[in-house]
């Protein structure tokens, strides 16, 4: 894709302003971090969009729910290698964050089940993109280090 076909705009969240200095599309806004050594802007939308499911595990943990709703061993079991003080603190970041949604059935014997919120849900286009991403570069059986 060539500089003049890339127009995606990064939006800038409700009551922060651009300069017109500012980047625009996510080319301008790398070529701009690249060449002046700036850090990203706070109010970058990438950057937010990070610090919310770029943790680690994170991301993981919201593919296993969009395969439906999970109990908390369900998702240590489908997490390989994830203890369970990790995956409860990725829980209660992500329910801080209105991202996945925590029900408590009170019955005998109690249980706790995790589901996508509608903000959740609406994360479905990044894990199709980077699964197309993965594909079409054959990221699992790509051998560089």
């Amino acid at each position: 894709m060539s500089t003049s076909e890339q127009t995606t705009t990064l939006p800038c969240p409700e009551g922060t302003s651009r300069s017109t200095a500012s980047p625009t599309t996510i080319l301008e806004h790398l070529e701009h971090e690249s060449t002046t050594g700036a850090a990203p802007s706070t109010a970058c939308p990438i950057e937010h969009t990070m610090d919310i499911i770029g943790g680690k595990w994170t991301f993981l943990i919201l593919r296993e729910l969009f395969y439906g709703t999970k109990r908390f061993g369900e998702l240590e079991r489908s997490l390989h290698g994830i203890s369970p003080r990790t995956l409860s603190l990725r829980l209660k970041e992500l329910e801080q964050r209105h991202i996945i949604q925590r029900t408590v059935f009170s019955e005998i014997p109690p249980h706790v089940e995790y589901s996508l919120t509608e903000m959740g849900l609406t994360l479905r286009p990044i894990f199709d993109a980077m699964k197309e991403w993965g594909t079409t570069w054959n990221v699992m059986g790509d051998a560089r280090e």
